[in-house]
């Protein structure tokens, strides 16, 4: 069953996909059918695997995964079960993000740059992370892939993100000027290949060690937890949603050049709409939908109510 399962990831890949997740869930499904003696998938052995996943959204992504090798597989071999679809019925739901504050954005610069004593570059090198996934919306994985040669005068360069696409995200000129403070503070010369965001030993930071000192951060800075979560990384990215709602509720001339945390970086002109979280920003789904009346009503603005330019 592996050579079949290797010919299906190595087959979707050259399609684009990474499958990082598929190739471990299908993997342990193998050695789970190799403990029962089954060279081919069997429904209740599907069903039983994935079932010994805690939760009910985890047992539905291990059946549906297995179940999409299954119908690949099917086709040149059908001694293989198909698997019917949503045995489990899961549909996954998806966590209210936290969408952060101004204020809280600066409490976490402030205890980044506090974090180690003695360590200057280090700390600041935690503050400027910080404040480029606040100010850009930035995924986690590519503020940490950025290299030298990624930094261009029209913004940063992200190879290779989501769906294997390239994209170019410009920075405003404060935040051009943020960044190019950090990277001179890293001092001697670089190569392009050389990460933006590095270690002690100018490695590449590990998305586990940002993880966990982002931890101490959120602790130091006293944020506290919103429905029973804590602050998670990730949505530092959303960051940029309140920025977006501040400029479009004053129309499209209103500057946008707001800084973000100590001064760091600022918020880019360009915004992330794939960001936009409609259950934490209502307020911006008013603007969008006074922008679409004023653009049927032959371009006439209309603020939100209660707003203030």
């Amino acid at each position: 069953m592996m050579a079949a399962i290797n010919e299906y990831l190595a087959l979707r890949r050259g399609a684009g996909f990474v499958l990082s997740n598929a190739q471990y869930l299908l993997g342990s499904f193998a050695a789970f059918a190799v403990d029962r003696q089954q060279a081919y998938i069997r429904t209740a052995s599907v069903i039983d695997w994935a079932s010994r996943a805690p939760s009910s959204a985890q047992r539905h992504t291990r059946y549906q995964t297995v179940r999409q090798f299954a119908q690949h597989v099917h086709l040149e071999d059908p001694r293989h079960d198909l698997p019917p679809p949503n045995h489990f019925g899961s549909s996954k739901t998806r966590r209210v993000p936290r969408i952060y504050t101004v204020a809280e954005i600066d409490r976490l610069i402030l205890a980044a740059t506090q974090l180690y004593e003695g360590a200057h570059l280090r700390a600041q090198t935690y503050a400027t992370l910080i404040s480029l996934l606040a100010a850009t919306g930035l995924r986690i994985s590519e503020a940490l892939h950025l290299r030298y040669g990624d930094v261009t005068p029209d913004g940063l360069l992200i190879r290779k993100t989501k769906f294997q696409k390239t994209r170019l995200v410009p920075l405003h000129e404060t935040a051009t000027a943020g960044l190019g403070r950090y990277l001179a503070q890293r001092g001697t010369a670089h190569l392009d290949t050389n990460p933006v965001f590095a270690d002690d030993n100018d490695q590449p930071l590990e998305y586990w060690a940002v993880y966990r000192v982002f931890g101490r951060l959120a602790q130091s800075a006293s944020m506290a937890t919103v429905r029973g979560h804590r602050p998670r990384l990730h949505e530092l990215r959303r960051h940029v949603c309140l920025a977006f709602v501040a400029v479009n509720a004053c129309g499209p001339s209103t500057d946008r050049t707001a800084h973000a945390g100590t001064g760091h970086l600022s918020r880019p002109r360009e915004h992330r709409l794939d960001l936009l979280v409609p259950e934490s920003t209502p307020e911006l789904l008013t603007d969008i939908a006074a922008a679409g009346e004023a653009y049927l009503d032959g371009g006439h603005s209309r603020s939100s109510p209660g707003t203030t330019c």
